[in-house]
């Protein structure tokens, strides 16, 4: 490791953890996150209206020492004909000598409305697990009081989302972690806390018909924390002879990204997705890489000719 990225990643983490009332860090990016709404949206449980699971890897900063890495699996099922769903959310992310684990049980509800219209609303309910290894670190004192006193805290957590859809758009809007949890605030260091911030989706999507092989899909995320700008992602994909899927990306002030998805089968959905940074950050890494999959068990009564664009 360089002393310049010593550097860098020694204020990029000492900025959140050790300011008065520092921000917690924000939750991860995912350009996959279409495929995968219900990390960020509880009301999507159920909403494909089989039994779902997908994993996501994220390297993000490719060749920056210490960069964040993220994880997600997560499974959810339609129950009472579609009326409900159940499932859960596991999301691990890392960043230098922290690492966070999110891992919550999903239960949404939807009302039906005409033209297979359904407004879901969803609830998440779990825990958060953050710990920081110091022993990573290479600490010219030991004895500072700023690197001791510190224990893997376990937070609860609660959140809410709503999703207006049917196989042709969506619209959701959710708050994953309402709960404000002050980190290590029962430790001996006056200066040094950490306090959750609500984080604020917005999420939307369109699928045209271009023609029978053909379909175009815009989307948009829109992502508010106090104390960071907003995010906002918009894409454009095409999903061709309903196998293959090809777009691009752009995190405005933040990142190109390309996507490839490819339908395996009737159960099978592999994505490949590649960010370039467009900030400062872009002479210090090689990009993003994010591998996605997700397999289905349909019913042999309701088999999907047609996969699901979202």
């Amino acid at each position: 490791m360089t002393k310049y990225r010593i550097v860098h990643i020694s204020l990029l983490f000492f900025s959140l953890l050790f300011s008065n009332q520092a921000v917690a860090q924000q939750d991860p990016n995912f350009t996959q996150y279409m495929y995968n709404t219900m990390a960020i949206n509880p009301a999507y449980a159920g909403s494909r209206d089989v039994l779902s699971a997908a994993v996501l890897h994220r390297s993000q900063w490719l060749g920056f020492d210490g960069a964040p890495s993220s994880q997600t699996f997560s499974a959810h099922s339609p129950i009472k004909d579609g009326k409900m769903g159940l499932g859960f959310n596991l999301v691990n992310d890392r960043i230098g000598v922290t690492q966070e684990t999110d891992f919550n049980a999903v239960y949404s509800y939807a009302i039906e409305f005409p033209e297979n219209t359904k407004l879901s609303f969803g609830l998440n309910a779990g825990i958060n697990m953050l710990s920081v290894n110091f022993n990573e670190l290479s600490i010219f004192d030991p004895n500072d009081p700023e690197f001791n006193n510190f224990e893997d805290k376990i937070s609860p957590q609660l959140g809410l989302g709503a999703l207006w859809y049917n196989d042709q758009y969506y619209v959701g809007l959710s708050v994953p972690a309402l709960l404000r949890t002050d980190r290590f605030s029962e430790n001996s260091v006056a200066d040094a806390q950490v306090r959750d911030r609500l984080h604020y989706y917005l999420t939307a999507g369109y699928v045209y018909d271009i023609n029978p092989t053909l379909k175009f899909k815009p989307s948009i995320l829109l992502r508010h924390v106090s104390g960071a700008p907003v995010l906002a992602e918009v894409s454009s994909n095409f999903l061709i002879n309903g196998k293959f899927t090809v777009g691009a990306a752009y995190r405005i002030n933040s990142a190109f990204s390309a996507l490839f998805a490819f339908q395996a089968s009737d159960a099978i959905l592999l994505g490949i997705a590649y960010d370039r940074d467009t900030s400062k950050l872009s002479n210090y890494n090689d990009g993003s890489l994010e591998f996605f999959a997700r397999f289905e068990l349909f019913k042999k009564y309701k088999k999907m000719y047609s996969p699901r664009f979202f």
